[in-house]
């Protein structure tokens, strides 16, 4: 984890020397109760091109009675519409234009929204995750840095917030690292992060956590019979492996599973993915960042449950020992598939790791998260992963969670009668269904079948795991999509 970003300060901003102090205005009433502050966001309103609504920006130099060398006002429209994304993002774009501009120092007034935002704790916390977000750059293969991130970005926080805003860094900090680090594993390259390379950067972030690590080999995978797993390992010379992070606290009262799928370059297989999809496959690892970041932020936070991740890692290449169409392989499970599309492989090492993570943990929930169809992306988009779960209570607390957190997500349905679409005349299950149509679903009814009636999720996060476009608090590349959501849901479970 990287060193400390937010400090909370008490003395008043107009006292403070920074290079930007921040202030939020409401379109239709006051957002502080300080006059001084309000006085600054009121005089925004003077001119005409500015009215408070979300979006709406304006910066002035050197007032009269403020040390801040500029006053940055950020419309956040009307108080009763202002949910936490809004206060995210215009917190997200004041970070994003300090950076630009190489400054130093910033300062950012807390709002008091009402309304969707529920209060100063909740807009607190949604512009801290706005400002350390909008902060990171991934530059690591850059010989020239072009901008870089701020050092210290300040809160004001009055007194009796002081004690409960320091709070609110701490774990919103935490939470947002991990998120950055995703970020990093997801943006890296696929020649740099090859099974065993990223198995060993997991367990070098770990070490420094609480948790147990373990690494299976191939030798592991196959002394546990998961050949779904090793015959998509099978064209590639690059070694499968499988990490597993435990996070047990003295004494716990639920165990709670998280598998992340983790493909780190995915080419199709003998299904060979076209040309203009290939550049990208570097993020098919995403479901396994965000399950790794997961358990070292929960780790680090002291999370009182049980909570497990399995995160399988492969390289899915053609070659002369590749699986192909048309194949039968049996899973650890006992079932038998029937290769469809050696591009459907998500889930062929998803069925495996399942089955591992139920036999070893004996779970209370079971969550996978994977970069897992396309068909996904078609039904809603780039920014809305979908969920799909037979338990309607927990579709509904992971899509509150997505709500809250912006990582939304959307409930799918897994229709029984679309199980036909996976029947195979030749072994228990196919990989794909017989036809295009209804390809999320069929992906999700595939890994209900090695779920053995645990209470089990599945969120197919092929659209958001990976930006193509910045936009207020996130660059394009990896977004580290899961972290946030996944922290927030685990304390609900």
């Amino acid at each position: 984890m990287e060193e400390t970003l937010i400090e909370i300060r008490t003395d008043h901003p107009a006292v403070v020397k920074t290079d930007i102090l921040v202030v939020a205005v409401f379109e239709d009433e006051a957002a502080y109760t300080d006059p001084q502050i309000q006085e600054l966001a009121d005089r925004a309103r003077d001119w005409p091109e500015f009215s408070g609504k979300s979006g709406d920006e304006l910066m002035f130099y050197d007032i009269q009675g403020v040390k801040a060398k500029r006053v940055v006002v950020l419309g956040i429209g009307r108080a009763e519409d202002a949910d936490r994304e809004t206060v995210r993002k215009a917190c997200g774009k004041a970070v994003n234009r300090a950076v630009a501009a190489d400054l130093a120092s910033l300062l950012i007034c807390i709002p008091e929204p009402g309304g969707k935002a529920s209060g100063r704790k909740a807009a607190a916390e949604a512009m801290m995750e706005g400002a350390v977000l909008a902060n990171y750059r991934f530059d690591l293969y850059k010989k020239e840095k072009k901008h870089k991130p701020i050092n210290k970005i300040e809160f004001y926080a009055e007194a009796g917030f002081e004690n409960q805003a320091r709070r609110i860094a701490k774990k919103t900090e935490i939470v947002c690292q991990g998120t950055l680090l995703a970020r990093d594993w997801v943006s890296m390259p696929s020649n740099d992060k090859r099974p065993t390379r990223l198995a060993r950067s997991i367990a070098k972030a770990a070490e420094k956590e609480p948790l147990e690590t373990v690494v299976l080999d191939t030798a592991d995978l196959k002394k546990n019979r998961m050949r779904a797993f090793l015959s998509v390992a099978s064209g590639s010379s690059s070694r499968p492996q499988m990490v597993v992070l435990d996070h047990r606290p003295e004494s716990w009262e639920k165990t709670i599973v998280l598998v992340g799928k983790g493909v780190t370059f995915d080419s199709g297989g003998i299904n060979i993915k076209p040309a203009s999809g290939l550049e990208g496959m570097k993020q098919d690892m995403a479901g396994a960042a965000a399950v790794a970041a997961t358990l070292i932020c929960a780790a680090r936070t002291g999370f009182a449950q049980r909570l497990v991740g399995v995160a399988p890692l492969v390289e899915n290449m053609p070659s002369g020992t590749a699986y192909r169409p048309g194949d039968i392989v049996k899973t650890a499970s006992g079932k038998t598939v029937e290769i469809g599309n050696t591009d459907a492989e998500g889930r062929m090492i998803l069925a495996d790791a399942l089955d591992y993570a139920i036999n070893q943990y004996a779970p209370d929930v079971v969550i996978d998260l994977a970069t897992l169809t396309g068909a996904c992306i078609v039904a809603l988009g780039e920014k809305i992963a979908g969920v799909f779960s037979p338990d309607a209570k927990l579709s509904g607390l992971i899509a509150d969670s997505g709500q809250k957190t912006y990582e939304r997500c959307w409930s799918m349905p897994m229709p029984e009668d679309y199980r036909e679409l996976l029947k195979s005349d030749f072994a228990d299950i196919r990989n794909v269904g017989k036809d295009r149509w209804g390809g999320a679903i069929a992906a999700a009814l595939f890994l209900s079948e090695f779920t053995k009636g645990a209470r089990w999720a599945h969120i197919d996060i092929a659209g958001p795991a990976f930006a193509s476009k910045a936009h207020d608090y996130c660059q394009p590349g990896g977004t580290g999509f899961g972290v946030r959501l996944l922290m927030d849901l685990i304390e609900k479970l």
